[in-house]
């Protein structure tokens, strides 16, 4: 006879994981220099000892500041760069920053540490809070007014242009009348000039070395002083 023997398995009852999980407003604007960013967050741990901290930009590479606190101490420290002070309030913590400035605009992140007991426990990145600082830099975005120029202020180039054309034509003109007349002047001038008589003449002595008779023979005397 065989009998079957039934093994039973117990599990202990599923321990809650301890987890903490942060969250911010998207913006924040600032007008008067100060900003209070509050991080809410919530934590199912069973931690005594707890750090929180404000990191500045995309890649939380500044801390800003920080706060840490147990059952029976708290204590807050910044960055020298900032004016901030943490504060701890159950289940939230609350960043104020004064005397800020237009270049710390930017992207802030809030980060709850359980430190002890163990194990630690930090919160997923949240999706930030972007602090927008009004200040100087703005302003340099401001459009400039454009000053329409007036219709008349263009009528002074077209009465120049104007006057220019008609000088060069009246130049070419008077250029146009003056060799004209030069060159009249010189046709006149070629026929008024004496007539030379260019008939070949020969000496006395040369008469008969076979010149020509018609050819009158020169008079040389007259030139005679």
């Amino acid at each position: 006879v065989f009998y079957e023997k039934s093994v039973f398995l117990t599990f202990p009852p599923s321990i809650p994981e301890n987890k903490i999980l942060v969250a911010q407003r998207p913006l924040l604007t600032v007008a008067n220099k100060t900003a209070t960013l509050v991080c809410n967050y919530t934590y199912n741990g069973t931690g005594k000892e707890f750090r929180a901290s404000l990191h500045k930009g995309t890649d939380s590479a500044v801390e800003v500041c920080f706060i840490s606190w147990n059952t029976t101490k708290i204590s807050s420290n910044s960055n020298k760069e900032f004016s901030c002070h943490g504060f701890h309030d159950k289940d939230k913590v609350i960043f104020t920053l004064w005397n800020m400035s237009a270049s710390q605009t930017d992207i802030y992140f809030c980060k709850i540490e359980a430190m002890y007991p163990p194990p630690y426990v930090c919160n997923e990145k949240s999706n930030g809070t972007v602090i927008h600082v009004k200040g100087k830099l703005g302003n340099l975005y401001r459009p400039v007014p454009i000053q329409t120029q007036e219709p008349q202020s263009a009528i002074p180039l077209w009465i120049m242009v104007a006057v220019t054309g008609v000088l060069a034509f009246y130049s070419m003109l008077i250029t146009a009348v003056f060799i004209n007349y030069w060159q009249k002047s010189k046709k006149n001038m070629y026929h008024q000039s004496d007539y030379m008589n260019m008939t070949p003449r020969h000496p006395p002595y040369q008469k008969n070395k076979g010149y020509p008779s018609y050819a009158p023979t020169r008079d040389y005397t007259a030139y005679r002083s």
